[in-house]
C-alpha cells in the first residue's frame, strides 16, 4: 500500500474513532451507526480486522417492526461490536479480537438426559477442599487461556462487559442491547452462566462440575466465601472491611450502617421478603419491563431483586479506594471478580425460587428473544430463551437450603390505627406538593412526600377481585444525570421519620442504579407492587395515600423525578 494512503487512513481512522467514543457517550444510536458506516467506506481493505469488527448493521424498515407492524423479539447484530464507556471518563473496548459471525453458528441443543448427569450448584460456605481446589485449578486453566480462545477468563468477563453497556445493537433497529434494567436480565445471565460453567469442567474433564451460589440472603451465608480471598479467586478490587466475617448488607448506601451483625440479618431477611414476595407479584415487579425490538427495547424499569440485593451486593464487594468501587461496583468490569459468579448463581436460584410459585411466563417474544454464546467446544451458540426456562433439561439444579426470609414479614412501625389518625391529622394542616411534579420534575435533593390519590376501581375491589389484581405505585420519569451510584427508597404513610427502614412495613421498595456507562439521559420508571403493604397498614380503603421518597446517597441530588401515580394490574 502507498505509504501516503495508509497515512492518510489511521488518520481517518483516529479522527472517526474519537466520534464514535463521543457519540457513544451521548448514546446517539443513530447517528452513531452511521459514522461507523462512513468508517468502513473509508477504511483500506488491508486493515482487514478492524473493517470486519466496526461493519454498519442491519436495520429494519421501521425500527424494529415487521411488515405487519408487530414487535419482533430481541435479536443481536453480531457484525458491529462498538466502543463504549464503562463509566464517565472510561472508555473501553470489550470486544471480541474477529467479527463473531467468522465462526459457524450452531443451534443450541438439550443435553442427552441419558447420558449427561445433573450438575449439583451447592452452597459456597458448605464446599470441601477437594471442590475448592477442583474449582481453582478450572479458573487458573481459564486464566492462562489466551484472549483468542473465546473460552478465556477475560473473553469470559468481556462477555458481561458488552452486554452491560451496549456495545451490541439488535438485530432489527440502531438501538443497543442491554441486559440490564429489563426482563432479559434473568435469561440473559442464566445463559451466561450455564456456558461458564460448562467451559470450566470441560477444561478439568469433568462433566459434573458447577459453580457455587453465594446465598447472601440467608443467616449462614450472609458473608463473603472465604476461599476467593485465596489463589486464582483473588481480586484485589474489593472492599477489604467487607471480608469475612462482615455481614452483608442487603441494603447497601456506600454510607457506614453502624448495625451489628444480628441487627443487619434481620433487615436482610425484611428487605429480601419485600422483594421477594411482598413487592414482587407479577413478572413486571420481579424481572423487570418488557424488552422488545425497536421502541420496545427502550424501556427502562428494572425488577425487584435487580434494584436490590443485586445491584447492593455489587457495590458492597467493590472496592471503595477505586473510582465507582470497581471491579464488581461497575457493571463493565464486575465479571473479572470470580465472585461474580457465585453471586449470579445465587440470583438465578431465586429466580427458580420465584417461578416456582408464579405462572410461566409465556410472551412469545420473550420466549423467542435469542442471544449467542461460545460453548465449552468453542463454538458459537444460538440460545432462545425458551431453551432456559426449565433447569432440570439443561441438566443442573440448587442445593436445597430453607428461605428463611419467607417468614420475615414486616410489621408496621407504629399501630395502623394510631398512623391512620395522624396522617389525618396532618392532612388538615399541612398542603403537601402534588403528585406530579410538572414539566421540570423535582430534584430528589431531600426527602420528598406527597399524598397519592389511589383509583376509585382499586378502592372498591371485591374480595376476589384483590386475589387477582395487583395494586401497582409508579415512580415516573426518573432522570439520573450522572453515571454513578444512586439509591433512594419509597416509603407509603409514614409518621415516625426517625423510624425509616426496610424492617417495617411502610416500606415498599427502594431504587438502586450503578454505572453502567451508557444510561445517562434514559428516563427510568420503577414500579412497586404494594397491595400487601396496604392491607397490613390497614390503608388499602383508603381515598389517598402519603409516599415519601428518601434520598440514601448523596448522588440524589442528581435525580429528578417527574411525578407520582397509582395503577393496578393482574397477577
Amino acid at each position: 500500500m502507498d505509504p501516503q494512503k495508509w497515512i492518510l487512513s489511521i488518520t481517518l481512522i483516529c479522527i472517526l474513532g474519537v466520534s464514535v467514543f463521543m457519540l457513544s457517550a451521548m448514546d446517539s444510536s443513530s447517528i452513531r451507526t452511521e459514522i461507523i458506516g462512513q468508517l468502513n467506506r473509508v477504511v483500506p481493505d488491508g486493515l482487514g480486522g478492524w473493517s470486519a469488527v466496526l461493519t454498519t448493521p442491519t436495520t429494519a424498515t421501521k425500527s424494529g417492526e415487521n411488515q405487519k407492524g408487530k414487535l419482533l423479539p430481541v435479536q443481536v447484530n453480531l457484525t458491529t461490536c462498538l466502543p463504549t464507556f464503562g463509566r464517565p471518563g472510561k472508555p473501553v473496548y470489550c470486544c471480541p479480537p474477529r467479527n463473531m459471525l467468522d465462526d459457524p453458528i450452531v443451534d443450541f441443543e438439550f443435553p442427552d438426559p441419558t447420558q449427561t448427569p445433573i450438575r449439583v450448584r451447592r452452597f459456597a460456605h458448605r464446599l470441601d477442599e477437594e471442590s475448592i481446589a477442583k474449582y481453582e485449578k478450572a479458573v487458573s486453566i481459564m486464566r492462562s487461556l489466551p484472549y483468542s480462545d473465546p473460552r478465556s477468563f477475560t473473553r469470559q468477563a468481556n462477555l458481561h462487559c458488552q452486554y452491560c453497556t451496549g456495545s451490541f445493537l439488535q438485530q432489527h433497529s440502531n438501538l443497543p442491547v442491554r441486559v440490564h434494567k429489563t426482563w432479559i436480565f434473568f435469561p440473559w445471565h442464566r445463559m451466561y452462566l450455564y456456558f461458564h460453567e460448562k467451559i470450566l469442567g470441560n477444561l478439568i474433564g469433568d462433566e459434573n462440575f458447577a459453580i457455587p451460589f453465594w446465598p447472601w440472603d440467608l443467616p449462614e451465608g450472609m458473608t463473603l466465601p472465604a476461599f476467593y480471598l485465596n489463589g486464582s479467586f483473588i481480586n484485589k478490587q474489593r472492599d477489604p472491611t467487607h471480608f469475612p466475617p462482615a455481614v452483608a448488607d442487603l441494603d447497601f448506601q456506600l454510607a457506614a450502617g453502624g448495625s451489628t451483625p444480628e441487627e443487619q440479618t434481620d433487615l436482610n431477611l425484611a428487605l429480601m421478603y419485600n422483594q421477594m414476595v411482598s413487592g414482587a407479584k407479577t413478572a413486571e415487579l420481579f424481572m423487570g419491563c418488557a424488552y422488545k425490538t425497536g421502541e420496545g427495547g427502550d424501556c427502562f424499569g428494572p425488577g425487584t431483586m435487580e434494584r436490590a440485593p443485586h445491584n447492593t451486593i455489587h457495590k458492597w464487594v467493590g472496592s471503595e479506594f477505586h473510582t465507582g468501587r470497581e471491579d464488581m461496583g461497575v457493571f463493565y468490569s464486575a465479571a473479572r471478580d470470580p465472585s461474580f459468579y457465585a453471586h449470579h448463581s445465587n440470583i438465578d436460584r431465586l429466580w427458580e425460587v420465584w417461578r416456582s410459585t408464579h405462572p410461566e411466563m409465556n410472551d412469545p417474544e420473550f420466549l423467542d428473544s435469542y442471544m449467542y454464546f461460545h460453548d465449552e467446544n468453542s463454538r458459537l451458540v444460538r440460545i432462545r430463551f425458551r431453551d432456559v426456562m426449565d433447569i432440570d433439561r439443561l441438566r443442573y439444579r440448587y442445593e436445597d437450603v430453607e428461605n428463611t426470609w419467607l417468614a420475615a414479614r414486616p410489621r408496621p412501625s407504629v399501630s395502623p390505627r394510631l398512623a391512620r389518625r395522624e396522617i389525618r391529622k396532618r392532612e388538615e394542616r399541612l398542603e403537601l406538593p402534588r403528585s406530579h411534579f410538572g414539566p421540570t420534575g423535582r430534584v430528589l435533593d431531600s426527602t420528598v412526600t406527597v399524598r397519592v390519590v389511589r383509583p376509585r376501581e382499586v378502592r372498591s375491589r371485591t374480595r376476589r377481585e384483590k386475589e387477582q389484581l395487583e395494586e401497582i405505585l409508579v415512580v415516573e420519569g426518573i432522570d439520573v444525570k450522572s453515571d454513578d451510584f444512586v439509591k433512594f427508597d419509597v416509603y407509603v404513610n409514614v409518621v415516625k421519620d426517625t423510624i425509616m427502614s426496610p424492617k417495617y412495613r411502610e416500606f415498599v421498595g427502594t431504587f438502586v442504579d450503578i454505572p453502567s456507562g451508557s444510561s445517562v439521559g434514559k428516563k427510568i420508571t420503577l414500579k412497586l407492587g404494594i397491595s400487601e403493604a396496604l392491607e397490613d397498614l390497614e390503608a388499602d380503603q383508603d381515598r389517598a395515600i402519603w409516599v415519601t421518597l428518601l434520598p440514601r446517597t448523596e448522588n440524589c441530588n442528581k435525580v429528578i423525578v417527574d411525578g407520582l401515580r397509582v395503577e393496578f394490574t393482574r397477577k
